[in-house]
């Protein structure tokens, strides 16, 4: 990015994430501190500006032993993510959570609040992911404003799914012109309910179809249904 369009970079908001590190069998995950602020500082070496944001990537892959060194690992984690705040190696930080399962049942409160949670969005999320997920949201106090989705289409535009199902039923007046694609990235600020959504493309034409389908309505009554059926089906599944 510093390469190609160093000169446009002071007037882009940017974000980034930090919590996986090379290791000998590929990736690794790690909540160390030395190393989270380490990679910070090489981010800001690398685009000669901080970003904007910071997300502590999927904490939960590091938590996952006994629950006090795990809730302490966390804490300590979070407070790294404030001292390069104070430090101006960022402008704010927040939590990326694959899963936000095992963090809800960490938080104890006293451990340091993000500003920003993302978590996964859309019609592909399972009822306990989406309810964990708003927990956390709830237990930092955060709005839907500063929630932010994540992988909206579960991979890709080209999974099989997205030719068995049809999206624009969650829209009003049926979707209007819109795709399938666009339906589902529509429908997946709903999913939970977020004011960002994050989405992976390298066509400008992918993106600009997907920033046309903002304006359509959604019906919210489809949607509470349909979290109603998920929830029913998380119930009838064998514990």
């Amino acid at each position: 990015m510093a390469d190609i369009g160093g000169d446009l970079l002071p007037h882009c908001t940017i974000s980034t994430k930090v919590g996986y590190f090379p290791g000998q069998n590929g990736a690794e995950h790690s909540l160390h501190p030395a190393r989270l602020l380490g990679a910070l500082e090489q981010t800001n070496r690398d685009l000669g500006r901080a970003p904007d944001l910071v997300l502590l990537h999927n904490p939960e892959g590091s938590v996952q032993d006994d629950p006090d060194r795990a809730r302490n690992a966390l804490a300590r984690a979070c407070a790294a993510l404030v001292d390069a705040r104070a430090k101006g190696l960022c402008g704010s930080w927040g939590v990326a959570s694959w899963d936000p399962r095992r963090l809800v049942r960490l938080l104890d409160g006293t451990e340091p609040k993000p500003s920003v949670l993302m978590i996964r969005s859309g019609l592909l999320v399972g009822s306990n992911i989406l309810d964990a997920g708003e927990s956390l949201a709830a237990h930092w106090g955060l709005g839907s404003d500063k929630l932010w989705g994540m992988s909206p289409f579960g991979g890709s535009t080209r999974e099989a799914v997205w030719d068995r199902i049809d999206p624009r039923v969650f829209l009003r007046e049926g979707g209007g012109e819109l795709s399938r694609a666009q339906a589902a990235f529509r429908v997946a600020y709903c999913l939970p309910q977020v004011g960002t959504l994050a989405v992976g493309t390298d066509d400008v034409a992918h993106l600009r179809e997907l920033i046309d389908a903002l304006p359509s309505e959604i019906d919210q009554q489809a949607v509470r249904q349909y979290r109603g059926l998920l929830r029913d089906r998380l119930r009838g599944q064998p514990a």
